[in-house]
């Protein structure tokens, strides 16, 4: 099952990790205490560790995992990830978490990313609805979420750990076909 369909924007390639990918996840995006801040991982300690983890979702495309690296269409630099965060298809429902290295936030880049896979989710595969959510603390995640058509959901209280110990609302959001 290839569900993990390369897909391009104006200015970006969304395609299927490959194990040649390690050193710029690490690098771009895997060590960045600012992206990793709002993740549910910590910062890689080397190398390998994101070689283990990119083998594990080149894996996963075989169960049908959606899954994409995001790469700059020109330089071909991979500067973040969006992926499939669980799904029904029974209900034929979506949820994508997305993450970008620090250094490429507020260039419209998650936006463009998340517009696309959303419409590639909508109407060339079978599901009627994508949701995501963020944590109160990163309201930047939401503003890229409401940028891409979706509506406010609603918010759940202390769903998640932050890295700090502290607890985190969580704010979710979704968007339906033809909408």
């Amino acid at each position: 099952m290839d569900n993990t369909k390369e897909l391009e924007t104006e200015r970006l390639i969304l395609r299927k990790f490959r194990m040649e990918d390690s050193e710029g996840v690490y690098n771009n995006w895997a060590t960045d205490s600012e992206t990793c801040k709002f993740l549910s991982w910590d910062v890689h300690k080397n190398v390998e560790e994101t070689k283990e983890i990119i083998s594990k979702w080149i894996s996963e495309y075989e169960k049908g995992e959606y899954n994409w690296i995001v790469e700059i269409k020109d330089t071909h630099e991979v500067i973040g990830s969006i992926a499939e965060q669980g799904k029904s298809n029974r209900n034929k429902t979506i949820c994508l978490g997305y993450c970008y290295g620090s250094k490429y936030w507020n260039k419209g880049y998650a936006t463009e990313a998340l517009k696309r896979v959303i419409d590639y989710l909508l109407n060339e595969q079978d599901f009627y609805l994508v949701e995501a959510n963020y944590r109160t603390s990163n309201p930047a995640s939401g503003k890229v979420m409401q940028k891409a058509g979706m509506k406010y959901d609603g918010t759940l209280r202390d769903r998640k750990l932050n890295p700090d110990g502290t607890r985190a609302d969580m704010v979710f959001y979704s968007i339906e076909k033809g909408e």
